[in-house]
């Protein structure tokens, strides 16, 4: 007699992958992601050039560029992508360490995990580290006079300093501050920065980085519609349009049937007057410039250029907003709505200017613009690619620092600082609960140890040593520089970070390991490519067994 046949559960293309297996797999995974990035932390810090597979070429050390474009296949190297992610949507710098964070937060647990320790025990530690680390952090942190120009330009220094435009970094970060100012926007108590709507970066190839700056006002890619219309234009009154200058055709397809040759005359005449009356309705409120977001007919073009009205159309609709906070116009919908207090007066200078092949339209010189525009110059699209999304990091980071004034040491300091008291703390815990305690603390270590490795000096000697500073009283802010690998005190150093970038930091990657741990079983079906082929003729055989 046969034994008893094994159960099949799952489908035949399933794999499942159970216990100790999944979880070293997890960590492994992790570790991988933080080890391509690891070379990316500090101001030492290498560049890694990818190719998208569409040919294009990114050339970046940003932690969330890189990753954007890796294609990975283990689920738990995607989750780790997807904190870089996060982190750069919520405080936009810090997504490098985030990774570091979390991988070796795994990498320490899994010296447990060897021991047979239960992964809840290590999770209701690293909670327990996490709960902790939060409140040191807020004791560390130090607040910051937001009008202090200089203390500003520290900050968003030191973030600029491991990127690849730190050899312009006044230049950058003056830029991203008076960017930042400018969008900073305050109306019944509440405060709103918002970036990526109002602070637009365009990006013109050619010219020197030092060209680069911050237009009082907006710019945007077009030229006038008529050569015969004015290119510049002191003190303008602007109208904006969301409406086209052409003559209405019917929504749906209409059939006009004509009998007499005088209709169709008719016909043309009432396009005419239609267009007409739509310029007349403009000329009303003497505006010098009208930008549309929709087309100009020629008629329109012509009686415009008549009344030396100079339009441009086909805006953008973003850009459209951008210049209605600059210069205080109101986006009108249709003109016969028109009125006097719709037209902006805030600027004091619109001028068509011709760089490299290409006019740009400026409209400068605003009187407290809301909404600005950055110009970056530069050798080539690469490069202005890489300094865009640091300039957009230094932006984030300046206006964290404008929503939450308090800052810590960075430079690996605030790190120390924090391991040095979770494992004065776990001294006095009992139980098993102590072990993964502390190790959370050896694993925040990893940021300073980086950042030594990253500039070549030794590791060991110079770790040690820090940690023997920490022990001090009031050695708090001592931290690596990461240019030439010492220990020297950050508040002379003047490297600062936010506090919400760096509590975002722990948060997430705590939270990620946790989540990581939590897994014991992956079950993956996914059909390979070529099974549907090669199913069907394997039938008959398989109804046999």
């Amino acid at each position: 007699m046969m034994g008893p046949r094994p159960v099949l559960v799952l489908s035949q293309n399933m794999k499942r992958e159970s216990g100790r297996k999944v979880q070293t797999g997890n960590i492994t995974a992790a570790k991988t992601i933080a080890d391509i990035i690891r070379t990316c932390l500090g101001p030492r810090a290498m560049m890694k050039m990818l190719l998208d597979p569409m040919g294009g070429i990114v050339m970046t050390n940003d932690g969330n560029a890189i990753l954007r474009e890796i294609q990975v296949q283990h689920p738990a190297a995607k989750s780790m992508i997807e904190i870089s992610r996060t982190q750069d949507e919520e405080v936009g710098d810090g997504t490098t360490s985030v990774i570091i964070l979390a991988g070796e937060m795994l990498s320490v647990a899994e010296h447990f995990l060897e021991q047979q320790m239960h992964p809840t025990v290590i999770i209701g530690a690293y909670r327990k580290a996490l709960d902790d680390m939060i409140s040191i952090l807020k004791k560390i942190g130090t607040p910051v006079d937001v009008n202090n120009r200089e203390m500003m330009l520290k900050i968003i220094k030191s973030a600029i300093n491991t990127k690849a435009i730190s050899r312009w970094s006044d230049l950058a970060c003056s830029i991203a501050l008076d960017a930042v100012k400018t969008v900073e926007f305050e109306e019944n108590g509440r405060r709103e920065i918002d970036i990526k709507k109002y602070a637009k970066v365009e990006k013109i190839p050619g010219g020197f980085n030092e060209d680069s700056c911050v237009l009082r006002g907006i710019m945007v890619n077009k030229d006038v519609t008529h050569p015969r219309m004015r290119r510049l234009i002191k003190n303008p009154r602007i109208v904006l349009l969301d409406c086209s200058l052409e003559y209405k055709k019917g929504e749906s397809q209409t059939d006009i049937e004509i009998t007499r040759e005088e209709d169709f005359a008719r016909i043309l005449q009432m396009e005419e007057e239609y267009i007409q009356q739509i310029c007349e309705d403009l000329i009303r409120v003497k505006p010098d410039l009208v930008i549309t977001e929709k087309g100009i007919s020629d008629l329109a073009q012509h009686y415009l250029m008549r009344a030396n009205i100079t339009a441009i159309r086909r805006v953008r609709k973003t850009d459209n907003n951008r210049i209605a906070r600059a210069c205080g116009a109101r986006i009108v919908s249709r003109t016969d709505e028109l009125r006097e207090e719709d037209v902006g007066t805030g600027a004091r200078l619109f001028e068509v200017k011709k760089i490299g092949d290409e006019y740009f339209a400026f409209i400068t010189d605003c009187k407290d613009p809301k909404a600005c525009t950055i110009i970056l110059r530069g050798a080539s699209k690469e490069i202005l690619a890489e300094v865009e999304r640091n300039l957009q990091d230094a932006m984030q980071v300046c206006r964290n620092v404008l929503i939450d004034p308090q800052l810590v040491p960075g430079g690996g300091a605030t790190e120390m600082a924090v391991s040095h008291a979770l494992t004065e703390k776990s001294k006095g815990m009992t139980g098993v609960e102590q072990w993964p305690y502390r190790a959370v603390a050896q694993a925040l270590e990893v940021i300073p140890r980086t950042l030594i490795q990253n500039c070549g000096a030794s590791t060991i000697r110079v770790l040690t040593s820090l940690r023997a500073k920490h022990t001090q009283e009031g050695s708090q802010t001592w931290g690596v520089n990461g240019e030439t690998g010492a220990l020297v005190d950050m508040k002379d150093l003047g490297i600062w970070e936010p506090l919400a970038v760096k509590l975002q930091t722990y948060k997430t990657a705590v939270e990620t390991a946790v989540l990581l741990l939590r897994i014991d079983d992956i079950v993956s079906g996914h059909k390979k490519k070529g099974d549907d082929q090669s199913k069907q003729p394997a039938a008959p055989e398989a109804a046999q067994e």
